[in-house]
């Protein structure tokens, strides 16, 4: 399920987003003042989305969860496309905004990934709003400027920058979708993951007897890949995370430190790059 930002109205999206006096609404009746407003609705949005997903979100069900019916929200906020930008970017604001540079950015970039490892595994339902489309909300932008900052010490031009910034921004994303998707899969599925292998497995051994022999580099790889990370898992019994929740941790881990070992700063010349080699070296 993909869900493209910015598909209400542009001018009232933006003027919610950035809370101009425009954004506040008003009541076309007298009467007290209602316990509504725009934070408390985005926050059930919230709340909705982390609990039931993103499928189940429409403003009845966030009316309900405030006890109110749906047409008491849209005075706040027009519409569901509005509504989840404003939660996109709402959500945003978990993450930190400021690392410690003193070991280095790249230290500092590990520690933004981990930290938006986790805030996706906790709102997985983020991983569904493309960036296609950015909502271009202050949280967005908020989050954009921490990285920015941090990469400030690479000593990268601004344009190599930008695209630095863009693949870390998506490996990130990538890859906690993996282990998102993991998690839901047994719920969804009411299949649990042994299961699912168990059986598909045993089909593979029955359909293809010769797997091994057609594929040798692969079954070689799979055998010795599976003996070290047991060994891995006997070192770490406290470690309860799923299997293949765990695997793409680690894949994760991986790919961050190649991305990061292969950025280099504007005064380290590229060795395959003959028009880059330092005086002498050629």
């Amino acid at each position: 399920m993909v869900i493209f930002a910015g598909q209400g109205d542009a001018r009232r999206s933006m003027a919610l987003l950035w809370r101009s006096a425009s954004s506040q609404g008003t009541r076309a009746a007298p009467g007290p003042k209602p316990g509504l407003d725009v934070d408390t609705i985005v926050a059930a949005g919230i709340a909705v989305a982390d609990e039931q997903g993103m499928a189940a979100l429409s403003m009845r069900a966030v009316g309900a969860w405030l006890g109110r019916t749906a047409m008491a929200l849209y005075t706040y906020v027009p519409s569901k496309s509005e509504l989840v930008d404003l939660m996109h970017d709402r959500v945003l604001a978990e993450l930190p905004t400021a690392y410690d540079t003193a070991a280095g950015w790249r230290t500092a970039i590990a520690d933004w990934a981990e930290d938006t490892w986790a805030f996706y595994l906790r709102h997985p339902w983020v991983l569904q709003v493309s960036q296609a489309r950015p909502v271009l909300g202050p949280g967005e932008y908020t989050q954009l400027e921490t990285v920015v900052r941090i990469m400030q010490g690479a000593g990268l031009d601004p344009l190599r920058t930008r695209r630095v910034i863009a693949v870390l921004f998506q490996f990130v994303r990538g890859m906690t979708r993996i282990a998102a998707e993991r998690r839901q899969a047994a719920p969804e599925t009411g299949v649990s993951d042994e299961e699912w292998w168990a059986e598909r497995t045993a089909l593979l051994t029955e359909v293809a007897p010769d797997f091994a022999e057609r594929f040798p580099a692969l079954a070689a790889l799979e055998s010795h890949a599976t003996a070290a990370a047991a060994d891995g898992v006997r070192g770490e019994l406290a470690d309860t995370t799923p299997y293949l929740e765990r695997e793409a941790r680690e894949a994760f881990r991986v790919g961050l430190e190649l991305i990061l070992a292969g950025i280099a700063p504007a005064d380290r010349p590229d060795p395959d790059n003959p028009a880059q080699a330092t005086p002498g070296t050629r």
